[in-house]
């Protein structure tokens, strides 16, 4: 069932130091620990691309990612198996409403199967653009790339703090569960910000939550990697992108993930359990904007 609930900025009401000081719980981590779970996430999904020969690799939800990986993806027109490392919490190009002839941006595009769907939906006329920190995704991207024979499709290396991309090019900017894995996640949105058109839209596909994360979860990097202890709450996610100049908030789907089969620790299951039984939720949600 799709969900559509619209979000204006009077709408959000401010959460202390959640969303109106200049610390925030995406602020919260210190520049080293930044430079841990970059490494940590880099390697996590580099062993991911090498492994997709076989089969072997697994994303969000290591060992259970059927828990968190839509089920209609193969669905969508321009699906690449080859491409389809069940990697997603969603499904960002069933609300990007893509135009022929659009230039569309993938953050994070792994082995490029949003690109590809994207490339399907925006024809020869258009262009894409993915960009994704991995350099064996990249190699896994542009080889799938020269299987499908796209001209139009090109893949960068890249963070989403610092894209290699100009300001102001690109119509449609898509993501599918990366900014869940970036430490500095106002200064991702600050650069998706630059890169759209006045006027551009996002569809983005991420993990949030809902109640209190406990510290001990935030502090793992095990279930960073994992894409739990990346994640901040709804409303701040939302204030994030209010405040970044963004409008026309929605969240199109909104689902809870359940959390069996994540990389932890006994203390890590711990805490997520005490989390789970004070009523705290880890959701998967879709949401769409507009830049001003």
């Amino acid at each position: 069932m799709i969900t559509t609930i619209e979000i204006e900025k009077e709408d959000v009401a401010c959460c202390g130091d959640d969303c109106c000081s200049d610390t925030s719980e995406a602020e919260s981590l210190e520049t080293a620990q930044e430079s841990d779970i970059k490494i940590a996430v880099k390697e996590n999904y580099g062993r991911i691309a090498d492994a997709a020969a076989t089969g072997a690799g697994c994303g969000c939800g290591c060992g259970d990612s059927k828990s968190i990986a839509p089920t209609k993806y193969n669905q969508m027109d321009g699906y690449a198996i080859d491409a389809d490392l069940g990697l997603g919490c969603g499904l960002p190009n069933q609300f990007a409403e893509l135009q022929d002839g659009e230039f569309v941006l993938d953050l994070g595009s792994g082995a490029g199967l949003d690109a590809f769907i994207s490339r399907k939906a925006v024809g020869e006329a258009g262009s894409v653009v993915g960009v994704d920190m991995t350099p064996s995704m990249i190699e896994l991207a542009n080889k799938n790339k020269a299987k499908l024979g796209y001209s139009n499709v090109d893949f960068r290396l890249g963070e989403l703090e610092d894209l290699p991309v100009e300001t102001n090019v690109v119509d449609v900017a898509i993501s599918n569960c990366v900014f869940n894995l970036v430490p500095d996640k106002r200064k991702a949105f600050a650069e998706l910000f630059r890169v759209l058109k006045t006027g551009g839209r996002f569809s983005i596909s991420d993990i949030v939550y809902s109640g209190e994360l406990p510290q001990s979860v935030r502090d793992s990097v095990n279930l960073y990697v994992g894409c739990v202890a990346g994640a901040v709450s709804l409303e701040t996610y939302v204030n994030m992108l209010l405040e970044t100049g963004f409008y026309n908030i929605a969240i199109r789907s909104i689902s809870t993930i359940q959390l069996d089969g994540f990389t932890a620790t006994d203390d890590d299951e711990k805490a997520v359990a005490e989390f789970l039984e004070s009523g705290g939720r880890v959701l998967s949600i879709t949401v769409t904007g507009d830049r001003a």
